[in-house]
């Protein structure tokens, strides 16, 4: 038999490492010889880079870089085994836990994000996946572009690095003087949301609130945006306001995307593309994921789908293990691809409650799972 296990965190009780750990032992219980592939998940935010790691091998980097203050901070990012493939994740240098309690997106920048994605660009990868996620900036990704050199000059011509407090005073921004240490390096951000780069659904009024802004912050931050948004789209002669993603993480989607020329990839495919799905699954016995909770969100294509959709390419027949399931029909799972989906609670017991039983359910679920097909 072979497993291919893939599971998306279960938010706040277990990492998608520690479930592909308990899986793996109870597998190995009931068929020892069972050849079993871990490939933890995650989504772009914090822990990503680890994640490729323990799937993939590989090194982590560590440098002094710019935090979301304009301090110096210790980020990270990861080369995969081989060298050619680099993972940087946003929250390494730009994350809101390296603002604590002083939360303020109207000053906080991305130029820490642009010194790693520089940085393992030197280091001669040919491909760097950015994760975003876990933000403390909105900044459109001006001070990741400021990092690799592009100028943004205000209306007497001075050169400044935006934030979000700023982004008003941009009247032209200069591409001509980006490194070309990052020319012809594929840079695919990994993206999963569809939000506008402004407006109601923009990146201002959906997550700025998250990153500490009141309702005024929040409309000048859009403002800035909306600013910006001009300056992009004469530099991607479309408009970007149609980029789907381009609110992500404080408009860094549309960042990576204007300045980086970075396409913008569901989370889920970037992984699965970078560790060869297909030919990992190819003659696996299953495959198995799951995460906190199957609803409407997974329907549209987050981790559980995307993972069905591919593993039905191949033939493959695939397990959900979930926290809970919230919607009440869930067919279109199953006509995508997926074969099972099993909640692992045992009892009827609040998520404040059953949330410390998660590891144990989900033994005691796998060792059921594996009674009914070793038997």
């Amino acid at each position: 038999m072979k497993f291919v296990l893939m599971p998306d965190s279960f938010k706040g009780t277990l990492s998608s490492a520690t479930i592909c750990h308990t899986l793996r032992d109870v597998i190995l219980k009931h068929a020892p010889l069972a050849d079993v592939v871990s490939i933890p998940v995650a989504d772009g935010g914090e822990g990503t880079v680890d994640a490729f790691l323990e799937a993939m091998g590989g090194e982590k980097i560590t440098l002094s870089v710019t935090g979301p203050k304009g301090h110096a901070t210790e980020g990270f990012y990861g080369i995969l085994t081989g060298g050619e493939v680099a993972v940087v994740e946003m929250a390494a240098a730009s994350g809101l836990p390296l603002v604590s309690e002083q939360k303020n997106p109207l000053i906080t920048t991305t130029y820490g994000v642009g010194e790693l994605i520089l940085d393992a660009a030197r280091r001669g990868v040919k491909k760097i996946v950015v994760g975003l996620g876990g933000s403390a900036t909105n900044d459109g990704g001006c001070g990741a572009a400021a990092a690799v050199g592009i100028r943004f000059l205000d209306a007497h011509g001075k050169c400044f690095v935006p934030t979000g407090q700023t982004l008003k005073d941009i009247a032209s921004i200069d591409m001509s003087h980006r490194s070309p240490d990052i020319d012809g390096v594929e840079i695919v951000t990994m993206c999963d949301i569809d939000n506008p780069l402004y407006g109601p659904q923009g990146a201002a009024y959906v997550f700025a609130p998250q990153k500490g802004a009141d309702d005024k912050m929040v409309a000048l931050l859009d403002d800035g945006l909306r600013h910006l948004s001009t300056h992009m789209s004469a530099i991607c002669q479309y408009d970007i306001q149609t980029l789907a993603g381009g609110g992500a993480a404080g408009g860094m989607g549309a960042g990576m995307h204007v300045f980086f020329s970075s396409t913008l990839q569901m989370g889920i495919d970037t992984v699965l593309d970078i560790v060869g799905f297909e030919k990992i699954a190819k003659g696996a016995t299953y495959v198995i994921t799951g995460e906190g909770r199957l609803d409407g969100q997974s329907l549209r294509g987050k981790v559980i789908m995307g993972i069905a959709k591919r593993a039905k390419s191949v033939g493959v027949p695939v397990l959900a293990l979930v926290g809970g399931v919230v919607d009440k029909d869930i067919t279109p799972a199953y006509d995508t691809g997926l074969t099972s989906v099993f909640p692992i609670h045992r009892l009827p017991q609040d998520f404040s409650v059953c949330k410390a039983y998660s590891q144990d359910n989900l033994r005691y679920t796998m060792d059921n799972i594996m009674r009914l097909l070793t038997k």
